[in-house]
């Protein structure tokens, strides 16, 4: 199967806006793989980065507080490590193959 060249690249199929939010251009609405796309990039490393910035645009608003804030991006860089290191396995156990 052949992807577009731009596939999962989370900065051009869910760039930032010029308000602030990510949102999906609208070359993106007629493919045929935007969920799959946006999913594997929401995957990958960047979609922590886009969770933690959902995380800081709910402290600034004020729907969680400092703790809550504190504890859910201690839980996202540790998913982020945990991912971060399985990659490495699998890169490694690859490369031995």
């Amino acid at each position: 199967m052949e992807y577009p060249h731009c596939y999962a690249i989370l900065d051009k199929v869910f760039p930032m806006g010029e308000n602030g939010l990510r949102q999906t251009p609208e070359r993106c609405m007629v493919c045929l793989y935007k969920v799959e796309c946006l999913r594997t990039a929401m995957g990958k490393s960047d979609g922590f980065k886009v969770k933690e910035e959902m995380i800081d645009r709910a402290y600034s608003s004020g729907i969680i507080g400092f703790f809550e804030r504190w504890s859910q991006k201690k839980d996202l860089q540790r998913r982020s490590l945990k991912t971060k290191e399985k990659r490495e396995v699998k890169s490694k156990s690859h490369e031995n193959h």
